[in-house]
């Protein structure tokens, strides 16, 4: 899919909102950025300057030993009295879990629940991308508008921090399943932003508050 076809459905539908307001329920905050960025500091600080009780959701699954010693360090630097939900795919029954647990819900991270759902939905086939990928696009939308609807009912005083990748910046990726794994993605990050309350863009360390730049469409 190349960046002039149509966004999926799921998304398109909620593209031309012209009220940006966060929506109601628990507080989203979205922390967007590229590898090594700073992105995982950045929220891990914000939900330790929060004060709260805090509840970390991991989708990062072992699949190889570096990995194993990726996850073991960060499990290692996370305060102790962290409650941690490892849950590679069903965010909805993960927040759950973590609301009945913590004020403050750190998950990290979509880019990873990104690919272990493609993953799942292709099996690692071939995928057709003319075919395949706005149907992989809104229904990867469809879970992430589940994950929404559980935040809308929770309470006012909960709070989710979501980090994700943005990936769109670097070169097309080569093969098709990359390039569907970057638009959906793509369209996972915009879904999120709109319902944010607060997003922040990490580039070199440095956090940039975009909703505080964000301007509506005008000639």
């Amino acid at each position: 899919m190349n960046d002039n076809q149509q966004q999926p459905a799921a998304s398109s539908s909620h593209s031309d909102r012209s009220d940006p307001s966060p929506e109601a329920g628990a507080r989203l905050i979205l922390i967007l950025g590229g590898a090594r960025s700073g992105k995982s500091t950045f929220a891990e600080q914000l939900a330790i300057n929060s004060g709260k009780s805090v509840a970390f959701i991991a989708t990062a699954t072992a699949g190889d030993e570096e990995m194993r010693a990726r996850i073991a360090r960060h499990q290692a630097e996370r305060p102790h009295e962290w409650q941690t939900i490892e849950e590679p795919l069903d965010l909805p029954r993960a927040i759950h879990r973590a609301s009945a647990q913590a004020d403050v819900l750190l998950l990290d991270c979509l880019t990873l629940w990104t690919s272990n759902w493609l993953m799942q939905q292709t099996e690692g086939d071939y995928v057709d991308e003319a075919d395949s990928a706005s149907l992989l696009g809104e229904s990867a939308l469809a879970e992430i508008e589940d994950m929404l609807r559980v935040l809308r009912s929770l309470p006012a005083q909960k709070t989710l921090i979501a980090i994700s990748n943005e990936v769109g910046l670097g070169v097309v990726p080569a093969y098709p399943l990359g390039r569907v794994y970057r638009d959906t993605l793509g369209y996972v990050n915009q879904r999120l932003a709109r319902a944010a309350e607060r997003v922040y863009m990490l580039v070199a360390g440095i956090a940039i508050d975009l909703k505080r730049f964000q301007e509506q469409p005008s000639l």
